[in-house]
């Protein structure tokens, strides 16, 4: 579907002028055609890599991958082949475009890899994109993708992997932005998503099969602020300055451009999430009723920050790979958040643009790297872990805490939260009578528990909190003393 999705967005470049209803004729299409060899270069006008042409009352701009092929230097392709792809475009009224595509495509590939013959072949069936484009904002107003299923299958001489899934959609939409640039949001669901892999090593004879299944995926993504007109500038600016020694020439404008890009995007986040996931392996399956990811980042920013989060619900392991005990232990629920706070990305991109001379080698100077980095960490950074959980029953752990790093030894406060330790250390404690390892873990259990604060509603809280002179406390108990201060050659104490 991720090809689905950047193919017409490639072709659209044509598509930068209003329409306004304009008459569908050889004149349209010649502009079309120049206005695409802004952001693909002439040659592959010239070439018939891309071209624009009629068709009834829209315009058919179609791309050759063969073309293209035959003009990249010759690299270790025994074999390629991928059908040509073409959208058709139709002028509206209000001045955005109609565009339509069949993306149905077959593709396959083979290369000489260092261990022999590495293939792939790859189809996508009942493939069918419309949507809406916008000049104004250099994106689809509005979009559809669908597919009825899709295969993929690629192998070297060690492993095997086949993908397939079922049908699938998408949607997206985007709108002015209110300080500049386009907002967009965009769902895809997939049906039965299925991948094999098959490792065989015939020097080793280790051979190891995984399957991984799941009746539904799900991504979600969403936009505020992405530059697109910019970037789409960005672009042109490089396909017209190809010549090594015109780019030199033309590097005050490329650093204009490069600002007026700033901060690309204000702020992205998506997430990607199976439903009864499964993973069958030798020695049995793993799975999860619910699993996904979640990504979130500023642009380049003075104040930027990034987040993760990984969420798993319903895990289930094979019986037999871990101690019968440990089942009342594992994991059946998690939420992890994590990621970084106070990130000045805008001060050295800015920094970096101003500082660059493409007549220099290297265009930055020799030091420009440790000057960044002193920056850098001079806005004390912050790796932030946001309120976690690990669920088992009646057993809850929760973390959150920040670490920042004001010199070479970090500092950090954590916070750590158990529900139910009690039933850790029951568990932990019949177990020992029969399982030397579960006998080690219990003892740990029980110091552990000795620096534990019981809170009013039965918690036990540990509060951590490291220095950047290398102590240690636990809530307030000093675990470990601040390092030693160094001598130098003398004899006397040296500076920290």
């Amino acid at each position: 579907m991720s090809v689905n999705r950047v193919l017409p967005v490639v072709f659209v470049l044509a598509l930068s002028a209003p329409a306004f209803g304009q008459t569908v004729d050889e004149q349209g299409a010649k502009q079309l055609s120049e206005n695409l060899a802004r952001y693909v270069g002439s040659q592959a006008i010239d070439k018939g890599v891309a071209k624009v042409s009629l068709e009834g009352d829209a315009y058919k701009i179609a791309f050759d991958f063969k073309a293209l092929a035959g003009m990249l230097p010759k690299q270790n392709f025994a074999k390629f082949n991928l059908a040509p792809y073409a959208l058709l475009a139709k002028p509206r009224r209000d001045g955005k475009w109609d565009v339509s595509a069949d993306m149905s495509t077959s593709a396959s590939f083979e290369v000489e890899g260092l261990q022999g013959p590495q293939s792939t072949q790859l189809a996508i069936a009942g493939g069918k994109f419309a949507g809406v484009y916008d000049p104004e904002l250099a994106a689809f107003a509005s979009a559809t993708t669908s597919m009825t299923g899709m295969t993929m299958d690629s192998r070297d001489a060690m492993q095997r992997v086949k993908v397939s899934t079922g049908p699938g959609t998408a949607t997206m939409s985007a709108a002015k932005a209110v300080n500049g640039g386009a907002d967009f949001t965009m769902t895809q669901t997939i049906a039965v998503f299925a991948e094999a892999i098959d490792f065989d090593d015939p020097n080793s004879g280790l051979k190891f099969p995984l399957a991984i299944t799941s009746p539904g995926l799900s991504v979600n993504a969403t936009g505020k602020g992405i530059r697109t007109k910019p970037l789409l500038d960005l672009l042109a600016f490089a396909v017209a300055n190809e010549d090594e020694a015109k780019l030199k020439g033309n590097q005050a404008q490329l650093k204009s451009l490069l600002l007026a890009a700033l901060p690309l995007w204000e702020r992205i986040d998506g997430t990607y999430g199976f439903k009864d996931f499964a993973v069958d392996s030798p020695v049995g399956r793993f799975g999860a009723a619910e699993l996904g990811t979640s990504f979130g980042s500023d642009g380049i920013a003075q104040n930027g920050t990034i987040n993760y989060a990984i969420r798993a619900a319903g895990l289930t392991i094979p019986r037999n790979v871990l101690p019968s005990w440990s089942a009342a232990l594992l994991p059946t629920d998690i939420d992890l958040n994590f990621g970084g706070a106070n990130i000045d990305l805008d001060s050295m991109t800015k920094k970096a643009i101003e500082a660059f001379d493409l007549n220099n080698k290297p265009p930055l100077p020799a030091d420009f790297g440790d000057q960044i980095k002193a920056d850098f960490m001079a806005k004390t950074p912050k790796f932030v872990i946001g309120h976690s959980t690990v669920k088992n029953g009646g057993i809850e752990i929760v973390l959150e805490g920040e670490m920042t790093f004001p010199g070479a030894t970090p500092m950090a406060n954590v916070t750590l939260d158990i529900t139910g330790y009690e039933k850790i250390v029951e568990t932990l404690q019949t177990a020992a009578k029969t399982d030397p390892q579960a006998a080690q873990y219990f003892s740990g259990a029980l110091a552990i528990k000795g620096f534990g604060k019981t809170l009013p509603d039965g918690r036990l809280e540990w509060v951590i909190n490291t220095k950047a002179d290398g102590s240690v406390t636990v809530n307030g108990a000093m675990l470990k003393p601040a390092d030693s201060v160094g001598t130098d050659d003398s004899g006397e104490e040296a500076t920290p």
